[in-house]
């Protein structure tokens, strides 16, 4: 008996505490816009039925062959492979922690703190994501001033943030007859001298020299075997997780705009700005909005029929930091989360960084493109 009234009891509260249900609730934003989306597409599937269809025809014809050609039956996506398990053997075998030796000390001379060269030795072979995760506490620990740790950033967009891309760029720097040594040392080695020392001048002066007493290890531990394997595995996770959904994102955005006729006046301002700076307009907007690794695929393409100005160009703008999304996007919150920075002031650092290579790519072609071909 007492169980049977035990159990009226808890219905009774179970009915006293439940809230309930209202039949009807305000519309949110989201779902007026949904609903303003499905009538917009009733009244196109009833005046113009075509509509619809030639959008996606425009944007399947605009990712297709990128996407299909270049990268799943071409030898692009091979190579990128391929170079990732190079980049790595090359960390493995000490390449990394030796830029660390040899650059290191030239930043007493600076008097800036060490520790601010090492994102951007680290991110040229290695990932700018991990970067970001590893330097970082770094910084923090050898009591980088925020001064720092904004050089830091902007000089880690320097280098390119696969070796993928600076492999096919020598692909293409050596199609075009360029001296693949003179642009490698002037576009990826000196800016992680030439920037911290101009940002310390002007911009961030609130440095100081001071040595890391343990230099941190970055090569790793693994056997040679599964450094193969790991690597392949890398490049095939950078291709099809995002250099491939990377540009089927951005070539299918540019098949609608190209549809409703938007893109040609964008594609045709954006690239005279490139031409004017001497950069190949198609790969340097690759570079931009896309991948800079797709961008030297295509350019290793078509660089024995371009002018060698154009392809150094857009090689040294590719070994950057971006695209923009990594810029805004992938660089801020690393950073916020392992750093002093906040993400409005590593997000300031990186496109101030980015703004000093476009710079970098149009000064090296302009005044050295003699030497350099």
């Amino acid at each position: 008996m007492s169980e049977v009234k035990s159990l009226v009891q808890e219905n009774i509260e179970i009915e006293e505490n439940s809230v309930p249900i209202p039949l009807t609730r305000k519309w949110t934003r989201i779902e007026a816009v949904g609903l303003g989306l499905v009538i917009l597409s009733l009244l196109v599937l009833l005046i113009t039925p075509g509509t619809l269809a030639g959008l996606f025809t425009s944007i399947v014809d605009q990712v297709f062959p990128v996407i299909v050609e270049i990268f799943l039956t071409g030898t692009v996506g091979v190579s990128i492979i391929v170079s990732v398990i190079i980049g790595r053997v090359l960390e493995r075998l000490g390449f990394t922690d030796a830029l660390i030796r040899i650059f290191i000390p030239v930043t007493k001379l600076m008097k800036v703190n060490s520790a601010v060269i090492i994102p951007s030795i680290y991110n040229i072979l290695g990932d700018i994501n991990a970067a970001g995760k590893i330097a970082g506490p770094i910084l923090i620990r050898s009591g980088a001033t925020k001064a720092e740790q904004k050089i830091a950033v902007a000089t880690m967009v320097q280098s390119q943030q696969s070796f993928a891309t600076f492999m096919l760029g020598m692909v293409a720097l050596t199609a075009v007859g360029a001296n693949a040594f003179v642009v490698v040392v002037l576009a990826v080695f000196m800016p992680v001298i030439v920037v911290p020392f101009l940002l310390s001048k002007t911009i961030y002066r609130d440095t100081k020299a001071v040595q890391i007493a343990k230099l941190p290890q970055f090569t790793p531990k693994t056997g040679f075997l599964p450094t193969l394997f790991n690597g392949a595995r890398e490049g095939a996770e950078l291709l099809f997780l995002l250099i491939i959904p990377a540009a089927a994102v951005v070539f299918a955005a540019i098949g609608v705009l190209d549809y409703i006729g938007i893109w040609s006046k964008f594609e045709s301002g954006l690239s005279a700005v490139l031409l004017a700076l001497n950069i190949h307009p198609e790969t340097g907007i690759l570079s931009i909005l896309a991948s800079p690794a797709l961008a030297m695929a295509q350019l290793s393409e078509v660089a024995g029929s371009l002018d060698p100005r154009l392809v150094i160009g857009s090689f040294v703008l590719a070994s950057s930091g971006l695209p923009l999304s990594t810029v805004f996007g992938q660089i801020p919150v690393i950073w916020a989360a392992n750093s002093d920075l906040s993400e409005k002031e590593a997000m300031g650092a990186a496109v101030l960084g980015i703004i000093m290579r476009i710079l970098t790519a149009f000064l090296i072609v302009y005044f050295l493109t003699p030497i350099l071909v």
